[in-house]
């Protein structure tokens, strides 16, 4: 039989990728959307979560009644609780209060038991998400703390897989890879491949506005004043993680809440990709680099797009919290009409 699998992590990899025809249509290169939504938990971090938890197998790390413990902004959760309900073990997570209630509901309803941190505190504070999951991880029994900001697996994962995949889906003609950068692993392990295929492919890193990446990799130093609340969730970091290969990246973009908000709502009304917030950041990110280098109609550009706007819809796709964040225009072109909603009376 074809297409037919033995559990639902059969379905993890292997997403496709769709050409961008208006977003991008100034843009003279060939733009490629990688849609990672089409994972079985609809994002990129189901290839960690697989990855890293059947490495522990292998290890002998993990057993029957084993507990996977997490630090995450919502995705890799998911994917953890989904790969944890297969293989049988219990999932604890510590999220950030930045965390949107509806994801908190799907890590429950996965199984998972949540812990929801401050996120505005230095990250090696007690109460922050990274270190209750390590405290968590260290306290519980016959546990493992997947800690994907400092497990070279993540690299590998993409570097094994997404890496890969993109070179052969675009036949090895690949000249631009544009991610976004949290952990890193996605972005590392894809960039360390392709830049082995070919040393030329130029890697774009897109970080948030009010993180310390992008400043971190030009000046080799932490800026501390680069840090500040932003809204984009699973990008950006107030920590440097041993994930995130700066020396396979070319050049970071920075981008901000607003831009990166409402590019997301475009790329829903003019390509009908419902994306997350990051899906908006990374396209963003091409935007403001191609207004500053030359791309010709020679380049094939690919953009990651890491997971699904299910997960955003009381966020970025919701009018609400967008006038409540100031976003007033709601889209780049300030297209109002589109997105208003008539009462009929």
């Amino acid at each position: 039989m074809s297409n037919v699998y033995d559990n639902i992590l059969g379905l993890i990899g292997h997403t496709p990728m769709v050409k961008l025809n208006t977003v991008t249509k100034d843009i003279p290169a060939t733009v490629y959307a990688k849609l990672e939504s089409y994972n079985p938990g609809h994002s990129t971090k189901d290839r960690i979560a697989l990855h890293i938890i059947e490495n522990a197998e292998k290890r002998g790390l993990l057993k029957e009644d084993s507990v996977v413990v997490e630090t995450t902004s919502g995705n890799t959760g998911f994917s953890i609780a989904m790969v944890c309900i297969i293989k049988g073990y219990k999932c604890i997570l510590a999220v950030s209060d930045k965390t949107k209630p509806e994801k908190i509901a799907y890590l429950k309803a996965l199984g998972a038991t949540v812990y929801i941190c401050p996120a505005n505190v230095p990250a090696d504070d007690p109460r922050s998400y990274y270190e209750v999951a390590k405290r968590i991880a260290q306290e519980t029994p016959n546990s493992i703390y997947i800690n994907q900001y400092f497990n070279e697996l993540n690299i590998d994962a993409h570097y094994q897989t997404t890496g890969p995949e993109i070179w052969e889906q675009t036949q090895g003609k690949i000249t631009h890879l544009f991610a976004c950068t949290g952990t890193g692993g996605t972005l590392s392990g894809s960039a360390k491949f392709l830049k082995e295929k070919n040393p030329d492919i130029k890697i774009i890193g897109v970080d948030a506005d009010g993180s310390i990446l992008k400043s971190y990799h030009e000046t080799g130093e932490i800026h501390k004043e680069d840090v500040h609340p932003y809204q984009i969730e699973g990008m950006g970091k107030n920590l440097i993680p041993a994930a995130l290969l700066f020396d396979k990246v070319d050049e970071f973009v920075r981008v901000n809440d607003e831009m990166s908000a409402y590019r997301t709502r475009e790329i829903a009304l003019k390509e009908a990709i419902m994306g997350g917030y990051t899906t908006g950041a990374v396209t963003q990110g091409l935007i403001q680099y191609a207004q500053s280098h030359e791309l010709t109609e020679n380049d094939l550009i690919v953009l990651i797009y890491p997971d699904h706007g299910s997960r955003y819809i009381t966020k970025v796709y919701s009018d609400k919290w967008m006038a409540e964040q100031g976003f007033v225009n709601n889209c780049v072109h300030n297209y109002d009409e589109v997105f208003k909603t008539e009462f009929i009376k």
